[in-house]
């Protein structure tokens, strides 16, 4: 497993990336699931950096676990900010127009579509969301 600390702040989206993106190409990733989890992690940290701890600042943690069969990558994001289940939330009307739509909860509705499992806790004082993204 690799783990990265780092400040909670829209600053840090692109190190978490590059983060995930330097393990995924160890492991030869498609480009397409590259691509989801990339967008994946800009909605969940960039959600962790913007509401978990305003108007103050915290740390968050990434963790990356590989399993083997079949190849996949559990990203896991912890933090101890306010309380949230971004799984609790109704999805949106894909149905309507982007004027008739209410703002928000389209990117967590595409990170459920596009990962193959999608967990939340909170245990401990944390909050605690785990991803899953089969490679094969």
């Amino acid at each position: 497993m690799k783990e990265l600390k780092i400040e909670a702040a829209v600053k840090s989206i692109a190190v978490v990336t590059d983060f995930v993106n330097a393990e995924l190409e160890k492991l030869d990733c498609p480009r397409k699931a590259r691509t989801q989890i990339s967008i994946a992690i800009d909605e969940l940290f960039g959600n962790i950096a913007k509401y978990a701890y305003t108007p103050d600042v915290g740390n968050a943690e990434v963790r990356l676990e590989v399993e083997e069969d079949p190849l996949s990558v559990i990203i896991t994001f912890i933090d101890s900010g306010k309380p949230f289940n971004p799984l609790g939330q109704a999805h949106p009307d894909t149905a309507a127009s982007a004027e008739e739509r209410k703002i928000g909860g389209l990117g967590i509705f595409l990170v459920k579509k596009t990962m193959d499992m999608v967990e939340y806790e909170y245990k401990e004082g944390h909050n605690i969301l785990k991803i899953k993204k089969q490679l094969t």
